[in-house]
């Protein structure tokens, strides 16, 4: 019976652990490219974004739906998509790995507008939605 000296038993188990990071690292990249929202074809977005919607959550009304008119320029910094609950507009953010951000869980991102719509309105725990003052 060979014994393995710790030499080999940290290297092999530095091995895995590289092995496991990478893997984690394509699957986090693999599920980045299939997150819904808008796709990207030839470096353009597609103009399709993300899929409206329009429910009652905690007792919130929450509505996603794309902006309209000179407030899409602006709004989402150019996301061209709106969410609201109980009427009132939750800033969002679209970043540039696709993911979106909201005003109420800024360190936290999310793979559509309805999970950062639905987060916001579980962390405000029944307090009202503020709109960020405009410039």
């Amino acid at each position: 019976m060979s014994t393995l000296s710790r030499r080999q038993v940290v290297g092999a188990l530095s091995g895995a652990a590289a092995g496991l990071a990478l893997a984690g690292a394509a699957t986090a990249a693999t599920a980045a490219t299939d997150a819904p929202g808008p796709k990207k074809a030839g470096g353009h977005e597609h103009p399709a974004g993300p899929a409206p919607f329009d429910e009652v959550f905690e007792g919130r009304r929450i509505q996603g739906l794309p902006a309209r008119g000179s407030r899409a320029a602006h709004a989402h910094h150019g996301s061209g998509y709106r969410v609201l609950i109980d009427g009132r507009e939750l800033h969002l953010m679209h970043r540039t790995d696709g993911t979106w951000t909201s005003a109420v869980n800024h360190y936290e991102t999310f793979r559509t507008p309805y999970e950062a719509a639905r987060t916001a309105v579980t962390s405000l725990q029944g307090a009202d939605l503020v709109p960020l003052p405009t410039a």
